[in-house]
C-alpha cells in the first residue's frame, strides 16, 4: 500500500441536519471551526441540510428546501459590503 495517501485529520465529527436537529456521528476529514458537545465530549460539528431523516426518497414526504432564499440574502448582503469598500 502506498504510505502519506489518507488524511491526517480523519476523525469522528458530528453532522446536524439543520431541518429538524437530527444529529450523527461518524469518521470524517471535513474541516470545520464549529464544535459541539455529546455526552460529555466535544466534537467537531458539520451542519447539513439534508440527511436521510429529512430526505424526501427516505421520508416519503415532500419538503422544501430554502436554498435559494440563503444564497439571494448572501449575494445581497456581499454586493452592500463590496459597495461600502469603494
Amino acid at each position: 500500500m502506498k504510505q502519506d495517501i489518507h488524511p491526517k485529520n480523519y476523525r469522528l465529527v458530528v453532522f446536524k441536519d439543520m431541518s429538524n436537529e437530527y444529529q450523527f456521528i461518524t469518521k470524517s476529514a471535513a474541516n470545520t471551526k464549529e464544535t459541539i458537545d455529546v455526552d460529555g465530549v466535544t466534537y467537531p460539528l458539520i451542519k447539513v441540510e439534508i440527511s436521510h431523516m429529512s430526505h424526501p426518497f427516505y421520508t416519503g414526504k415532500m419538503k422544501l428546501v430554502d436554498t435559494a432564499g440563503r444564497v439571494d440574502k448572501f449575494n445581497t448582503r456581499f454586493k452592500k459590503s463590496q459597495e461600502m469598500k469603494k
